[in-house]
């Protein structure tokens, strides 16, 4: 064998038993920020959602709202509401409505301890992101709390003071004077 020669022909580099297709990296259709402002967030889950293909295709085109949102736990089922996903332009006649009632895949187990700290404590359950894995959609829900005024003030100044620590630090490492 010559140095620097490949060893395996040319027409097996690229045979598909020995090549593994790299994971699809998440790509996120939308996001709830005003629920990080409004809530103070317990826990997360990830949860699949059942879908018509209009909607699937109006996700791909990266369009939904998730401002208004929130899921509840009905019949033993988790359903999620007042999630705006547009019509599909290129759909027939047999497009969606933009703001129905969508139902949450989630184990038995996970929405029996949903509803239990939901009912025990008084939280809500609010959509966090949409977004694709794997081929498929899914939803981050968690369980929140409502914050007060007072809150939302304190945690802006929070980070507001770590944010002028963070440029002062900057502005001495570079040599630059306060």
């Amino acid at each position: 064998m010559q140095p620097g020669k490949d060893p395996t022909p040319h027409t097996a580099a690229r045979t598909f038993w020995n090549h593994v297709p790299m994971a699809e990296p998440e790509k996120v259709v939308a996001r709830n920020r005003r629920a990080r402002h409004d809530y103070h967030l317990e826990a997360t889950w990830e949860a699949g959602i059942v879908l018509v293909g209009s909607e699937v295709k109006a996700l791909r085109a990266g369009r939904a709202s998730l401002v208004d949102g929130f899921a509840e736990v009905d019949g033993g089922e988790m359903w999620l509401h007042n999630v705006h996903i547009p019509q599909y332009e290129q759909a027939t006649w047999t497009n969606h409505a933009a703001r129905r009632k969508r139902k949450l895949l989630l184990h038995r187990a996970e929405i029996d301890k949903i509803e239990r700290r939901v009912n025990e404590r008084g939280l809500t359950i609010v959509p966090l992101s949409l977004y694709f894995k794997d081929g498929r959609v899914k939803v981050e829900i968690a369980l929140a709390r409502g914050k007060k005024t007072w809150d939302k003030r304190h945690a802006l100044a929070e980070r507001q003071a770590t944010r002028e620590v963070e440029q002062a630090v900057g502005r001495r490492l570079k040599g630059m004077r306060d």
